[in-house]
């Protein structure tokens, strides 16, 4: 009986995880920006977890599948800095500004997810934004969590036959996000 309780109460607590999309961040700067991104730096400290487990919700810090595997951690600040590249130039503002990006969870769906009943990418991370020729602090570290729905069974299949991978996805999602916290 406890036993069943526990699966179902881990179950309930994935499920309610999957209702909640975009960004949130824990405190943004008052006032007028006018930032231009030129760049970001990525981190991620040596104590986080990584799963490969293929299953529902693994206990673990990292959990990614987008990418063949390989260096989890760093397939992510790739994820991170391709996000990044999109939004290079693109702001209009005349400070030009580098984002410090700390990972502290990227948990994304595993196989048995993606391919049954879907998910959320629950991404949490630190940013701080300098001044990029002079490297002083515009705006002091500050935690970001955002959520990206995981389409799963033949939905997810069918996206992923039009080029809609679970990394395109999280590319444009990150991209937006940083976007939303920058502008």
């Amino acid at each position: 009986m406890l036993r069943r309780f526990i699966v179902v109460s881990l179950l309930l607590g994935a499920l309610s995880a999957c209702s909640s999309t975009g960004g949130l961040s824990e405190r943004r700067v008052d006032g007028t920006r006018s930032y231009e991104l030129q760049g970001i730096t990525f981190a991620a400290p040596p104590d986080l977890v990584v799963s490969e487990a293929n299953s529902i919700y693994p206990a673990a810090d990292v959990v990614w599948r987008g990418d063949p595997m390989g260096d989890r951690i760093t397939q992510i600040g790739n994820l991170f800095q391709e996000a990044a590249r999109r939004n290079v130039g693109t702001f209009g503002g005349t400070r030009p500004i580098i984002a410090d990006i700390v990972l502290v969870r990227f948990h994304g769906v595993t196989e048995r997810t993606n391919y049954s009943f879907g998910g959320t990418h629950h991404i949490i991370f630190l940013m701080t934004v300098r001044d990029a020729r002079t490297g002083d602090v515009l705006e002091p570290q500050r935690r970001i969590v955002a959520k990206l729905a995981a389409p799963g069974g033949n939905e997810a299949v069918r996206l992923e036959a039009i080029g809609q991978t679970q990394r395109v996805r999280v590319i444009d999602f990150l991209a937006g996000v940083l976007r939303s916290e920058l502008i």
